[in-house]
């Protein structure tokens, strides 16, 4: 992950163990992330296509990755990372101690070795001592470092297995999603090919006479649905559903011819279907007998 992301890790974890929690949340990772988009599109599709369905077998896939990625995360931390840090933190901290309090001394030393003859031989003698003290403290520790060692390697050894078990569970995620992709393409492939079937086409309805409150002219070329409404009465014909949302207003579908009562103001007409009465928008419906003026 990014630094930006690693800080925010570092700090989630810190307020876990504050808490008291055992493992606080990571970062997603970017197979988490493609899964969901997959998922959401794929379903989105539906099972009409077969591009639908092949999204969600890889979204999944993809999730299983990014759960595998976590537990990889989780034990090169835990084995290798933790114990590294911990040495820094530790061992080698405390031989960098060792080895500054040794270059004091022997700063001392060469300072009073210097003034030789000025100074008691026995303060002279000390700071050799002193000197020496601190230097076999510090080659002492770095030599306990160097013959442990063998606890590096182990979790060198920790990291390398961690990548083999994530790498071995990813080859089989990867390896079922490509058996299923397959057995759909030649699923795909025996399926007999579809025709286009063109969906009804658009006509243009003029009327005859008098038309100034006619509202555009053009319609779905669908059977118009019985609704008792004569032609030889103001009517108009619905161009699309309309769903009443307030109290007074009159739903209908798309092709029932409404019979016009009134025209309310420039944007409402009220009419009267299947024996109901109430208003409706004038840009919802095609004039074909105008009212009266």
């Amino acid at each position: 992950p990014s630094s930006a992301s690693r800080a925010k890790l570092s700090m989630i974890n810190t307020m876990s163990k504050i808490r008291g929690q055992e493992k606080g949340p990571g970062y997603p990772q970017a197979e988490a992330l493609l899964a969901d988009a997959m998922l959401k599109f794929g379903r989105e599709l539906g099972e009409d296509c077969n591009f639908g369905p092949a999204l969600v077998d890889v979204g999944e896939a993809m999730k299983e990755l990014s759960e595998v990625k976590d537990s990889l995360d989780m034990e090169v931390k835990q084995n290798f990372i933790d114990p590294l840090q911990n040495l820094h933190d530790k061992d080698l901290r405390e031989i960098q101690h060792h080895l500054k309090k040794m270059e004091g001394r022997r700063l001392d030393f060469d300072y009073k070795k210097k003034r030789q003859g000025k100074l008691p031989d026995e303060e002279l003698r000390q700071a050799l001592e002193k000197f020496d003290e601190s230097k076999e403290i510090a080659e002492s520790s770095m030599f306990n470092l160097l013959e442990m060692d063998i606890e590096q390697v182990s979790q060198l050894s920790a990291l390398v297995q961690a990548q083999l078990e994530y790498h071995k569970q990813a080859t089989q995620i990867l390896q079922r999603v490509t058996s299923k992709l397959e057995d759909r393409i030649k699923e795909a492939s025996s399926q007999p090919r579809r025709e286009y079937q063109p969906k009804p086409r658009m006509s243009l309805d003029f009327v005859t006479g008098d038309n100034t409150q006619h509202n555009g002219g053009i319609s779905h070329a669908t059977t118009p649905k019985p609704s008792g409404a004569h032609m030889d009465q103001p009517c108009c014909r619905a161009l699309y559903d309309f769903e009443p949302e307030n109290e007074g207003e009159l739903g209908f579908k798309e092709g029932d011819i409404i019979t016009l009562t009134n025209q309310i103001d420039e944007n409402w007409y009220e009419g009267m279907l299947h024996g109901q009465s109430g208003f409706f928008p004038i840009n919802y419906v095609d004039i074909l007998v105008p009212l009266p003026n």
